[in-house]
This record gives structure tokens, C-alpha cells and sequence, in this order.
């Protein structure tokens, strides 16, 4: 079992932007030091829901500050931003890090993002299947053209090739963010490994693995590309000696943050949208995921593992949105957590 950290970058209330930057820095660092598999890094744009705009910016930075540890995006967003574009910053990455990268990606949300950015609703609703195979393509082949819909230009070298790096892989790892039938059909096609978000339990997240497998020998994937995909499974982590106190450390920290971070979001069109009740969703939240006693932390891991087929974890660890508070999180979850799991 591999597990690792989500790190949102999240400003509660009171906090600056650079407080919570800091913040997401720093448990990036404590969590090699802890012995973490990975950290995973959100992007957001113009809201306090994440103060980091730019996954795949603030992985190299932890790339470059780190030694071990894998760093992926979750997610890069494609809707907002060209894909070969991201693909030439992955490659480099992949290149530079010996091959620690993972590209997570996903086509966002409606947001007054695509008019910022200019690449508009459509990119949203009908461009993420051709802005991914372009990705990938990047990724994998020497020269890339493209004529697409949204995409045209004559073939071009791809500068720098991931498989010239002095790794053991060709290039990084792709995963899809899922939340719906459409997404997880799209990357069992490609054989690529999903992305599953922390708003779901373990009874659904079986589904889509099992939906991604039913798709995924449809078309003829390799059996143990499928027995082996990895799928990542978001969730929380709060350690404390007292189930209570750990559940009182999130109810306390996270509806403030949930209420004002979600309240931000903005749709480029107008349509309207539902936000889940913050205390609800916290409730939820505690009660999905490991937050308790070390011995709880473990016993719900494995048995979400179990239940789901996934063995790969990217667990919110700043749910206190103290920056000492998170610290003691992330080294509890490596040093009480972690060994009773391998």
C-alpha cells in the first residue's frame, strides 16, 4: 500500500495566501521526511478553496526541494490551458526528477476560469478527449501533429522526449480525474489509471473500479495493465489519541473553509449551482475516512483498500489549517500509521 498526501493549499478563514502557501510547502517537505509515498498537489483558480493556481509550478518546486518522494498533480487542469504546453513541463520534470512525477489530470468545472483563460465553455463540455490523447500523445511519441477540432498544427519534434530520460520509465504516469460513468469509460480506453475524490466512499469508488475494468478489456487492454492500474483514492487523515478529538480538530477548522472556499466559485455562464452544507459535508467527511486513533487510521485504510481494489492513497492532512497541528499529522501518519500498513 502507497501512501501519500493531498495537499490543497487551503486559506481558512483569517489566513493570508502566503500563510497557506507556506503551509503546503512545508508539510510537502515534513511528508519525505516522514516517509510518504507521494503528495498530491490541487489547482485552483481565483478562490480560497486553494491558493495554488499552478500544480504542476509548485510540483517542480517540491521536486527540486525533495529527493525521494513521488510529487503528482491532482489535477492539472486541462480545460484551462494547452496540453502540449503541460506536456512539455511534465516531460521536463519527468526528465530532471529521475522520474518522480505523476500527471493528474482532469477537465475542471464550469467556472469563470475558461473566460479568464479564454479557451471558453466548450472546452469544458466537449473538449477534455482530445485535449487528453493530444497529452498523452506528447508523452509518448517522438513528433506530435494535430487535427483535431480544437487542436491543428503540422507535426512537430517533441523537446524534451521522455524516453530519453535516464529513468526506468518511458515518461510519467497519466492519471484521469473521475466522477462520472463518461469519465471513467474515457480513461479505462486509454488505460489510465483514475483519480477518485474524497467526496465518494469506499461502495462507489468499487464501482468505478469495477466499471473501469468492464471498459478497459472491452477494448482489449492488456490484462495486467488492468490487474495492476493504479488508481488513487482521495480522502482525509486527522491522527489523535481520541477518535473525538480528532473529529472535533476537523469540525472546528474545515466548515470555515469549505463554507468560504466553495461560496468563491463562480460559473462562466450563469447556471446554477448547489453547494453542499459545510458542516454536512465535514460530518461526511469524518465519517468516510481515517480519522481517529493510529489503530483506527490503519484499519480503515485497509479495509477501504480491500473493499475497493486500490492501494494507492492521497490523504488531506491539513485539515487543522494550523501549520504546527499539520506537521504532527503527517509525522504520525508515517511514523504510526504507515508501518502497520507495509
Amino acid at each position: 500500500m502507497r501512501v501519500g498526501s493531498f495537499v490543497l493549499a487551503a486559506r481558512f478563514p483569517g489566513q493570508g495566501q502566503g500563510e497557506a502557501l507556506h503551509r503546503a510547502v512545508r508539510s510537502a517537505e515534513v511528508a519525505e521526511e516522514a516517509g510518504l509515498d507521494s503528495v498530491w498537489l490541487a489547482e485552483h483558480h481565483f478562490v480560497p478553496y486553494g491558493s495554488c493556481p499552478s500544480a504542476i509550478t509548485l510540483a517542480g518546486l517540491l521536486l527540486g526541494r525533495t529527493e525521494r518522494i513521488r510529487v503528482g498533480t491532482a489535477v492539472s487542469v486541462l480545460s484551462t490551458q494547452h496540453p502540449v504546453a503541460l506536456g512539455e513541463q511534465a516531460a521536463l520534470l519527468h526528465m530532471t526528477s529521475g522520474g518522480r512525477l505523476s500527471l493528474g489530470v482532469g477537465r475542471g468545472g464550469p467556472w469563470v476560469d475558461l473566460e479568464v483563460f479564454g479557451t471558453g465553455l466548450e472546452a469544458y463540455e466537449k473538449g477534455f478527449p482530445e485535449s487528453l490523447d493530444l497529452l498523452v500523445r506528447w508523452l509518448r511519441e517522438p513528433t506530435v501533429e494535430a487535427t483535431g477540432e480544437h487542436f491543428r498544427f503540422r507535426s512537430v519534434p517533441v523537446v524534451p522526449r521522455p524516453s530519453e530520460s535516464l529513468t526506468a520509465t518511458e515518461g510519467p504516469e497519466v492519471l484521469v480525474a473521475c466522477t462520472s460513468p463518461a469519465s471513467v469509460r474515457l480513461a479505462a480506453e486509454r488505460g489510465l489509471p483514475m483519480l477518485l475524490g474524497m467526496h465518494v466512499g469506499d461502495e462507489e469508488k468499487a464501482e468505478m473500479v469495477a466499471l473501469w475494468r468492464q471498459h478497459a478489456r472491452a477494448v482489449g487492454r492488456p490484462p495486467d495493465e488492468i490487474a495492476h492500474a493504479g488508481h488513487v483514492s482521495a480522502g482525509v487523515c486527522q491522527i489523535a489519541d481520541r477518535r473525538t478529538d480528532a473529529v472535533e480538530t476537523l469540525t472546528k477548522a474545515l466548515p470555515g473553509w469549505l463554507k468560504q472556499g466553495l461560496e468563491a466559485h463562480v460559473t462562466v455562464d450563469g447556471r446554477e449551482r448547489r453547494m453542499r452544507d459545510p458542516l454536512a459535508y465535514t460530518e461526511l467527511l469524518c465519517g468516510l475516512h481515517p480519522v481517529g486513533t493510529p489503530r483506527l487510521c490503519v484499519d480503515r485504510l485497509a479495509a477501504s483498500s480491500e473493499r475497493t481494489g486500490i492501494s494507492r492513497f492521497a490523504l488531506l492532512v491539513e485539515g487543522s489549517g494550523d501549520l504546527a497541528a499539520t506537521e504532527e499529522n503527517v509525522r504520525r501518519l508515517g511514523a504510526e500509521v504507515l508501518p502497520q500498513l507495509r
